[in-house]
């Protein structure tokens, strides 16, 4: 079994190239495609993901306790960094999907993209060992590594705006229900975030009040371009 162009092309992105291309194959195969899917993969590759970014932060940071790495694995290896990582390597167009999936642009669904990165890791697992994912896993989380905030990264939204604001000697925000949606057993709330020091308005929405204002403190934190 060859290369086709596009696995060739994302090989090079992942500056691997695999002994057996049906693990590549696999790793890119939904189960909405084929029996042959990769949800295996992924649950090894989960697992790979977790260990050398472990790894890498207990050798790269001796100075933090086990609670503070663990709570900079678990931002690192969510699934908003691996869809993240997977839109920069345009993963979507890689991926064998059923008709049904490709019609409801399961290309960019966060969970399949997800989902997707994992059992490449898993893949390269079984290819050539872990060595060999841990050069593929720390090429490709590097950017993201090398400007790690160890003082915020981990914090919730509103823990990190407040800190932000205070740092700066500025009032801290608002926070209002503007809406709410649905039946009183499975409501929907709106809610703003009012910084009127900076001029920024930002909006969130959850199944809980406390759920609305995590997300419109993260929608503020992206306008201050804060790392959260």
């Amino acid at each position: 079994m060859s290369y086709l162009q596009g696995d060739d092309l994302l090989c090079k992105q992942l500056d691997y190239k695999f002994k057996e291309l049906e693990l590549l194959r696999r790793a890119l195969t939904h189960r909405s495609y084929s029996a042959e899917h990769n949800e295996r993969l992924e649950f090894l590759g989960d697992s790979v993901l977790g260990c050398v970014i472990a790894k890498h932060l207990h050798d790269n940071f001796p100075q933090l306790s086990e609670g503070e790495l663990s709570r900079l694995r678990s931002n690192l290896v969510r699934e908003k960094t691996l869809v993240m990582l997977a839109q920069q390597l345009d993963l979507g167009r890689h991926l064998r999907l059923g008709e049904g999936e490709l019609r409801s642009g399961g290309f960019r669904r966060p969970s399949i993209l997800a989902d997707g990165m994992e059992a490449l890791f898993g893949a390269v697992f079984m290819d050539r060992g872990f060595e060999a994912a841990q050069q593929v896993v720390l090429n490709i989380f590097m950017p993201y590594l090398e400007k790690l905030d160890v003082q915020n990264l981990g914090k919730d939204a509103k823990t990190l705006l407040q800190e932000h604001l205070q740092s700066k000697h500025l009032p801290l925000p608002c926070y209002s229900v503007i809406a709410t949606h649905g039946e009183a057993h499975a409501q929907s709330f709106q809610v703003e975030c009012v910084i009127p020091s900076l001029n920024i308005t930002a909006q969130g929405e959850g199944s809980s009040r406390r759920n609305a204002e995590q997300q419109a403190a993260q929608a503020a934190c992206h306008e201050l371009s804060l790392q959260t």
